[in-house]
């Protein structure tokens, strides 16, 4: 895959998911003010315990499917039919097997986070897991074949459902209803992820009656136990604490207010998330054809563009952190501001460990990324339990943010060892200049909590990428290789 290819691709999935997570926002907004800060814990408890379950134990099998899919669709496109036959077989049952267990643990889990009445929501969220589950098989086997196009245009469909469903669900049923739109989202973009497949690529890949009876069972589950494993690892690192917060403050009001903590922290993360799923086939690819010349390429090249593009991204929400908040929640959660501003910075080491560990997936390292998960889950909350008990939100939101630097940093080790990447001193220190610059300009001369932050936000911005291209850290060649993407027809 070229550069162009990558840049291209990463530019409009990441479109996609800026459309997405704006839509993730709006939902956040209206439900937070629809339901209020104590049910609206609730809702955010209930929604991201069943949405963790099903991304690490439901995401497992299709990555692996879109990682032997990107290494044969071109050269064996007769594989690709087997391939994906047998990733649905074994989806099928660990989804069905997933679901039955967590809508028979309900009551457990509700117990364990102190709140019986919990039991209900947990049982209705049971069906985010199969629904969520179809929608993601779909949007990893267009990863597998390359075609990021179709990708977003799912992903922009699925923007616009969720906030017609969970939104005008929340609004006539409130909890119930909130809970039942992000099942009704997920599987219309099955509905229609199955019609393209069937109407569209199923023609273009030709799957020959006569081909040998290869079975993938063993290198899937063999790919995916890791990977899942890493999964599981990273989303409790990622999320312990709101669930710290329930079980060590007893206060729904206080979880709610750091659930809009956490939500609108997150922001730097989903911004990047299409690099990695970028990147995971992408590296497949090079590696399977051993092009270590690509591989460290392509690896260096988004190694850079995160150094470049997350500084300005993290600085201007920990500085406007709380006219964000109100922005998205109103004032009723101003309490957020603080913890969200700390969560911004944490969640910046975050997005390069997550992104790096895709790369080394990638390579097929699958149990460097679940260790170093590992070590993060673990780490983290060991800090929650003390930090919680001492410093409350504050405290939850200071233990992730060095649990997540611990992980960055181990994963940046590893790069440097299996690819021989490093970031450039040169390019380090022009960053961190631009970077300063603008932290003086916002924090001491705009303080603001009114929406004209925005448009200082934008000025700031503008400084920063400023400051680079003087400094010769944004060359001539990236701004015209932006203007392509974004012009041609």
């Amino acid at each position: 895959m070229s550069r162009q290819h990558i840049v291209k691709s990463v530019f409009w999935l990441t479109a996609a998911e800026i459309i997405f997570n704006i839509s993730g926002y709006i939902v956040h907004s209206a439900v937070g003010r629809i339901l209020g800060p104590a049910d609206y814990g609730r809702y955010g408890l209930v929604v991201t315990l069943t949405t963790m379950v099903i991304v690490l134990v439901g995401n497992g099998i299709p990555t692996a499917m879109s990682k032997y899919l990107s290494e044969f669709f071109e050269t064996r496109p007769d594989m690709v039919g087997i391939i994906k036959r047998q990733s649905l077989v074994l989806q099928a049952i660990i989804i069905s097997g997933l679901t039955l267990i967590f809508f028979a643990l309900a009551p457990l889990i509700s117990r364990a986070l102190g709140d019986p009445s919990l039991t209900p929501l947990f049982r209705i969220s049971s069906l985010i897991i199969p629904a969520f589950a179809a929608a993601s098989f779909y949007f990893y086997y267009f990863t597998g074949i390359h075609r990021f196009n179709i990708q977003a245009i799912l992903k922009t469909v699925r923007s616009i459902a969720k906030v017609i469903f969970i939104i005008g669900l929340a609004y006539f049923f409130k909890t119930e209803g909130a809970i039942a739109g992000y099942i009704a989202a997920p599987f219309l973009v099955f509905i229609i992820a199955l019609g393209i497949d069937k109407l569209s690529f199923r023609k273009n890949i030709r799957i020959r009656d006569n081909s040998p009876k290869i079975s993938y069972y063993s290198q899937l589950l063999n790919y995916a136990w890791p990977l899942t494993l890493f999964m599981l690892f990273y989303e409790i690192m990622i999320s312990i604490d709101l669930y710290m917060v329930k079980a060590l403050l007893h206060n729904d009001y206080l979880t709610g207010i750091y659930n809009g903590a956490l939500t609108v922290g997150r922001i730097p993360y989903y911004l990047f998330y299409a690099l990695a799923i970028v990147l995971l086939p992408t590296i497949s690819k090079t590696t399977s054809r051993n092009n270590s010349k690509e591989t460290k390429k392509a690896v260096s090249q988004s190694l850079r563009s995160m150094l470049i593009l997350l500084p300005p991204v993290i600085i201007l929400m920990s500085v406007f952190s709380a006219p964000i908040i109100k922005l998205f929640y109103g004032y009723s959660y101003s309490d957020a501001a603080f913890p969200m501003s700390i969560l911004a910075v944490g969640v910046g080491f975050l997005t390069v460990f997550y992104i790096m560990s895709f790369a080394v997936n990638g390579a097929g390292k699958v149990k460097v990324p679940m260790f170093t998960a590992l070590f993060g889950a673990a780490l983290n909350i060991f800090l929650n339990y003390f930090l919680i008990k001492n410093y409350a939100l504050a405290g939850a939101a200071i233990a992730t943010s060095l649990s997540s630097l611990a992980v960055m940093v181990v994963m940046l080790f590893f790069i440097k060892k299996y690819f021989k990447v490093l970031v450039s001193f040169k390019t380090l220190l022009k960053v961190m200049l631009a970077a300063f610059t603008i932290y003086l300009i916002s924090s001491f001369f705009l303080k603001t909590e009114n929406l004209i932050f925005i448009i200082w936000a934008l000025i700031i911005l503008a400084i920063y990428f400023i400051i680079l291209y003087i400094l010769r850290e944004i060359k001539k060649e990236d701004v015209q290789l932006l203007k392509k993407l974004i012009f041609k027809k």
